[in-house]
């Protein structure tokens, strides 16, 4: 995967960490990598963004792009109507994906919030910036009740649209899960059809860079160049 979307079912459920994780994971198996935030909300001129946390928890040897920023936590169309700002296309995104893949080896695209989130006056969504590109979408999800249900919109939603989705990454794994996280484990795969490639300890944002680095390949599947193992993480976690 030279490009790789990542969209989560909601907002503030672990995107941009689990977004740090990747990158940190694929930087320790000698890969480029380059993320790229289409539009960043809800964060002043001089203030670091999405993309610039990435960079810090990953490393910076990791590219860090922005394409637009606007002031209110809102979605970007709106954000982008109430300040006056110019919106962002499709084709602009796909495009500065693709001049960035030209020299790294993974590029990681963030949305904004979950998959039909706005991006322009016509509706544009993150899904049609990854049409263009057939790029797969990575989901990150929450642990707890209710993101069987969301989860599963999201699958729909890519599949109308044609697009794959390679798994699925808790974005936030409780110390303690109640019953409802524990039986989502088993639960996800079945009823999304999809895999889970892993899950991000709780407060893992926190942790120093050092330390971020150090446990992102242990909180992701091979398929994410990591050594975390879906069978024996639910097996840990019994409903």
């Amino acid at each position: 995967m030279t490009i790789l979307f990542v969209s989560g079912t909601g907002t503030e459920i672990g995107k941009t960490v689990v977004t740090s994780a990747v990158a940190a994971a694929a930087v320790a198996a000698g890969r480029s990598v380059a993320v790229l935030k289409p539009a960043q909300t809800g964060v002043g001129p001089d203030e670091p963004g999405d993309a610039a946390e990435v960079a810090r928890l990953a490393g910076s040897s990791v590219t860090a792009r922005e394409l637009a920023r606007y002031p209110e936590p809102l979605a970007p169309d709106t954000a982008a109507r109430r300040s006056g700002l110019p919106t962002l296309s499709p084709a602009v995104v796909a495009d500065a994906a693709e001049k960035l893949a030209a020299s790294h080896d993974l590029v990681l695209v963030e949305g904004a919030g979950g998959l039909l989130v706005r991006f322009d006056e016509a509706g544009h969504t993150l899904a049609d910036a990854a049409r263009l590109l057939d790029a797969p979408v990575l989901i990150v999800a929450p642990a707890a009740l209710g993101t069987l249900n969301s989860v599963t919109l999201t699958v729909e939603a890519l599949e109308a649209r044609g697009l794959t989705a390679p798994g699925v990454v808790i974005g936030s794994w409780p110390a303690m899960p109640d019953l409802a996280s524990r039986c989502n484990l088993a639960d996800l795969p079945m009823v999304s059809g999809l895999p889970l490639l892993g899950a991000v300890p709780q407060g893992a944002g926190a942790l120093a860079p050092a330390a971020f680095r150090a446990g992102a390949p242990t909180w992701l599947a091979p398929s994410l160049h990591g050594g975390w193992s879906a069978h024996s993480f639910t097996a840990a976690w019994p409903a």
